[in-house]
């Protein structure tokens, strides 16, 4: 448990930087959502074949079915996300899409009969609380409808990542991340490809920032992040998943030299407190609650 946590959280370290990287690339949303899958798909099948995997996924046709919405779904997120940023800028964009875990958090006791305990509820309410400020010089910015839908849209189609994900039960590790991502590949250069077609106008210095994002973010992040998914109880995703908006904003101060307000940094420490209360108390009473009930046995 503690192994495939602490793989998440590398992977939504990775994530966080994908803003810092892309913004070194000069095409649009649309090749960049393109490019960054489709290496990252090189890169998973490349790892899958040199350790001599065999792919599964035929004998298993309902989790693969939630596989490959689960995929089309993340293709659809991604690009959403994107034309938020280009349309309303990243900090509306950032927190529309968070709604996302929110959304996953409160199905999680209907979908996989998980309970919400009070600390995971104290927790989320922290977290949220904390990206709420992290993005809170959102105020003067011009509100773009078009820009407002897309970031509603790419928060859903991520809970709807989640979810199925979280459903093809069959299918784990190396195979359900190649998968993935393979398949959110084709759901997006299917769509590039009626949009605009595949002339992607990149320069010379788009060239290591594009393998950087496809091969480690992608790749490796996406390696990480479905490798460990399964393990994870939905609410701790949800939670943890906040981690990737609060590396985004550290990494932009710390590489970009933007600055950081004071409500900012507030918002940072909820988000880090957030997640401790509603993982490490919520595992603490629940095995304290196992101990208890193993006493009673003992004694009766």
């Amino acid at each position: 448990m503690k192994k495939d946590l602490a793989k998440h959280v590398i992977s939504l370290v990775l994530f966080g930087l994908n803003g810092i990287i892309a913004s070194r690339i000069s095409v649009n949303s649309y090749d960049i959502v393109l490019t960054r899958t489709a290496l990252g798909s090189l890169f998973l099948v490349a790892l899958f074949l040199l350790t001599k995997n065999k792919f599964t996924f035929f004998k298993h046709k309902k989790s693969l079915l939630f596989l490959a919405l689960s995929g089309i779904s993340m293709g659809f997120s991604w690009m959403c996300l994107y034309s938020a940023y280009a349309r309303i800028g990243v900090s509306i964009a950032t927190l529309t899409y968070y709604f996302g875990p929110i959304i996953v958090i409160m199905l999680s006791p209907l979908l996989f009969k998980e309970k919400l305990t009070p600390f995971k509820l104290i927790g989320f309410a922290l977290v949220l609380a904390g990206v709420i400020l992290i993005n809170a010089n959102f105020s003067g910015e011009k509100i773009n409808a078009v820009g407002v839908t897309f970031a509603i849209l790419s928060a859903v189609t991520y809970s709807l990542m989640v979810i199925f994900n979280k459903k093809a039960t069959a299918i784990e590790g190396l195979e359900n991340a190649t998968l993935q991502l393979v398949i959110s590949f084709i759901t997006v250069a299917i769509f590039v490809g009626i949009k605009q077609g595949f002339n992607i106008p990149f320069v010379k210095g788009d060239i290591l920032p594009v393998l950087v994002l496809g091969l480690i973010n992608t790749g490796l992040g996406c390696y990480l992040y479905f490798t460990s998914i399964g393990s994870l109880n939905a609410s701790t995703v949800s939670v943890c998943g906040y981690i990737e908006p609060l590396c985004a904003v550290l990494f932009s101060v710390l590489l970009l030299g933007e600055n950081m307000s004071v409500i900012q940094i507030i918002g940072a420490v909820l988000i880090i407190g957030g997640a401790i209360v509603a993982e490490r108390l919520s595992f603490k009473r629940k095995r304290n609650d196992n101990q208890s009930c193993d006493q009673q046995k003992t004694e009766v």
